[in-house]
């Protein structure tokens, strides 16, 4: 009988070990498929290079009309950006220059602008709004 035991137990080592390898044996396969499929593969972009028209052959894009479309500011965006009617545009360039001229620009975010007295209104009094929301709180100030 205690032979019976010893071959099980043998066996159980064997099978435990070669699970093992196994198991090392996938982890490494993944790794080597990435590597032959990164030399294989075109760099990002080239394929839809290649697909593209040539350069010559493209139509420049036509501008959005409702973006075009000439509007009239608020009393208190006018002091910003001036009072002659402009597309949303124009609004949104000269607005960005404005907060650019005077270094309103939030120094540790970025995205955030730091409204002064001539802005407060706009932005409906907030101190401190994101670019995003102001494109939607300017765009109250149009008509």
């Amino acid at each position: 009988m205690p032979a019976k035991k010893k071959t099980a137990k043998k066996k159980t080592a064997k099978k435990k070990a070669t699970k093992k390898k196994k198991k090392a044996a996938r982890k490494a396969a993944p790794k080597r498929k990435k590597a032959a499929k990164r030399l294989a593969a075109p760099k990002r972009g080239q394929a839809r290079k290649a697909a593209a028209k040539p350069k010559a052959a493209r139509k420049p894009r036509k501008p959005n009309p409702a973006f075009m479309k000439p509007m009239t500011p608020s009393a208190e965006l006018g002091a910003v950006v001036g009072d002659r009617a402009m597309p949303r545009t124009e609004v949104t360039k000269k607005l960005w220059d404005y907060i650019k001229k005077n270094g309103l620009q939030d120094s540790e975010n970025r995205r955030m602008i730091n409204a002064d007295d001539r802005l407060a209104p706009i932005f409906g009094g907030r101190r401190k709004v994101s670019m995003f929301e102001m494109t939607k709180l300017v765009s109250k100030h149009l008509k």
